[in-house]
């Protein structure tokens, strides 16, 4: 199960995030974005549970739990859109 984090603190690694989400099942990987120019976090990321139901307990249990200060915002990930490519000048 692909799961959406966000508003997670920009001081969060990824290894905090996963352990996290370990205390609820086996995480495949836990990934926070970042920006590409500066490399400081975006304030989002993803984990990769195998378990469905422990990514859905996951879910329940840490949407709203404070993390590093802040509320966590989580929720399953939805399919990535298309965008159009811009042009690049």
């Amino acid at each position: 199960m692909n799961i959406y984090v966000g508003n997670i603190s920009f001081q969060l690694d990824e290894s905090s995030l996963e352990a996290a989400f370990a205390e609820y099942g086996t995480v495949d990987s836990a990934r926070i974005i970042t920006d590409r120019a500066t490399g400081r976090s975006k304030g989002f990321g993803f984990v990769e549970m195998a378990d469905q139901a422990e990514g859905e307990t996951a879910v329940q249990e840490l949407n709203g739990k404070e993390l590093e200060g802040r509320p966590l915002k989580v929720n399953e990930a939805r399919p990535r859109e298309e965008r159009p490519s811009r042009p690049r000048y």
